[in-house]
């Protein structure tokens, strides 16, 4: 356990490593580099000879059960509530495409390309293990998909986050067999059958137990965990960043920062975030006057505090990503063929531990959010600001500032408040009472990843109006911020944000930062300065 968490905490604390060109899938787990390298950013993938052997082991397994008069759950049954029907030989491979057609039911928008290439990557690695049963023809043909950049057209609605994501994945076996739509290396969604001919891929004949193993795993909640833990490694650095530009402008003390008060409460994140804080603030002229013209015994908890909040959030990606950690070393399938040779049914395939950690998280995301639009309005409250103008305006009450900004913020984060209550509470039986309990951690991983897009927008905001009052201060020589925040604010600017000035049309200014947040400007800035960030 321990080794685990040393590892998880070195991911999350780590600068970036470059994508690897191709991924090696084998019959062990996959690191989440390797998701992230297939999913983003179009790596090829290929199948060691391990994973063929653990296969072809395994098909064998399946092929001698076929053979026997017992029925043998998914190899000679039908499925679910289905599942008391005995299926004679020549009407198994029929069972199997009924089975793809029939569950590809999903419904609603299209699914991002980046969910659905993560999804079969995942289970490929699944498949490679050995545990599936499938032949080797199978994993050759999802793998030929991924590197021909055929993305199968899934649909928002169809999984509960039991018996596997199973809409969303039998939306992508489908287009295995020749069926069902995909995009292609364009973009643009044809007929499965014309994409594959155009790349040469021979569709496949489903044989016994395949199209079951095909649809039966947590592949898509998972996927998603696993970007939302690099989305969100990345907004936890950056609300350390905009929350330092903010304590500076108000003209707050950093000596809440210091790590001798971290310590006595060791919280890893807290100690991360605010340890980030002090080094971004380091030669500020401007931190430490709140005792001067307006007397202040402490600063407010939305600044004084948070170090503890992104901290807390910090500490709970940690466990998010142990937790898929752990799913990754994971072949999820039922029946599921053992070393031993036996073949059982079981209940791995349940989402409970994904769709749990995906709602802390969203809960996290929700109080971030929070937190950084309470620090935005203080800076835009004459009342609170500590000599700031009126919402940062130029000429308040002929010019608004950024008022309205502060508006679409609490918008957005009211929303991320509603996206908090979790999925996974709920549950709702199917398959006439088969299915009697579900996770609902697809559902849970849709509303993060809508969350995390909320929330980098937020910190946005925060960002464009910390880096306006800094420009202000500096403007009224109150004195020079700290060169990895004055850092920030250059890099804001040459992006596309405007600085000081009358009222103009906002929205592309929040736009540009939200687009420089994303792309990791904030804190490729401030390294460039205050060097290595946890």
């Amino acid at each position: 356990m321990h080794a685990h968490n040393v590892r998880v905490n070195n991911d999350l604390h780590s600068a970036p490593e470059a994508a690897p060109a191709t991924v090696l899938i084998g019959e062990a787990g996959m690191s989440p580099r390797d998701v992230l390298a297939v999913a983003r950013a179009g790596a090829r993938v290929e199948l060691a000879e391990s994973a063929i052997k653990a296969m072809t082991g395994s098909r064998a397994v399946v092929e001698g059960l076929a053979a026997r008069t017992e029925p043998v759950y998914g190899v000679s049954t039908g499925f679910g509530a289905l599942a008391v029907r005995h299926i004679s030989p020549e009407l198994r491979t029929r069972l199997q495409h009924s089975l793809v057609r029939s569950h590809a039911a999903g419904m609603g928008p299209r699914v991002e390309d980046e969910v659905v290439r993560a999804l079969m990557l995942l289970r490929l690695k699944t498949l490679c293990s050995g545990r599936t049963g499938v032949r080797p023809v199978v994993a050759r043909t999802m793998a030929a998909l991924l590197n021909a950049g055929i993305t199968p057209v899934v649909r928002e609605f169809g999984s509960l986050g039991c018996s596997g994501d199973l809409a969303p994945l039998a939306h992508c076996a489908l287009v295995l067999t020749g069926e069902g739509e995909a995009a292609g290396p364009d973009g643009e969604v044809r007929p499965a059958a014309e994409l594959l001919a155009v790349a040469g891929i021979e569709p496949i004949e489903l044989k016994e137990k395949e199209g079951l193993a095909l649809i039966n795993g947590t592949d898509g909640m998972l996927g998603m965990l696993l970007m939302a833990g690099a989305d969100l490694a990345r907004l936890f650095t950056t609300a350390d960043i905009t929350a330092a530009m903010t304590m500076e402008a108000l003209l707050g003390t950093s000596r809440v920062l210091d790590p001798a008060l971290h310590a006595i409460r060791p919280h890893p994140g807290q100690a991360a975030s605010a340890a980030n804080m002090l080094r971004v603030l380091q030669g500020s002229a401007l931190t430490g006057h709140h005792q001067d013209a307006a007397p202040r015994v402490q600063d407010a908890y939305s600044v004084r505090c948070a170090p503890q909040v992104a901290g807390a959030g910090r500490d709970t990606l940690a466990h998010a990503l142990l937790v898929a950690d752990r799913e990754l070393a994971a072949a999820v399938d039922n029946p599921v063929i053992l070393e031993d040779g036996r073949i059982e049914s079981n209940g791995n395939f349940h989402g409970a531990p994904v769709g749990y950690v995906l709602d802390f998280l969203a809960v996290a995301v929700a109080d971030l959010g929070s937190i950084a639009e309470r620090r935005t309005d203080r800076l835009l409250d004459p009342s609170r600001s500590h000599g700031l103008p009126a919402f940062l305006a130029d000429d308040p009450g002929v010019d608004s500032g950024l008022m309205i900004a502060q508006y679409t913020q609490a918008a957005l984060v009211s929303e991320c408040k509603r996206l908090a209550v979790p999925a996974s509470a709920d549950s709702i039986p199917s398959s006439a009472m088969q299915e009697d309990h579900v996770s609902m951690g697809w559902s849970a991983a849709r509303k993060l990843r809508r969350a995390i897009d909320n929330l980098n927008r937020v910190l946005a905001i925060e960002l464009t109006t910390a880096a306006r009052a800094l420009d202000m201060r500096v403007a009224a020589g109150a004195g020079a911020p700290a060169p990895a925040t004055a850092a920030v604010v250059a890099a804001l600017r040459a992006s596309g944000g405007q600085g000081v000035g009358p009222d103009r049309f906002l929205a592309p200014d929040l736009e540009a930062a939200d687009a420089f947040v994303r792309a990791g400007g904030v804190i490729e800035a401030a390294r460039s300065v205050a060097g290595e960030l946890n």
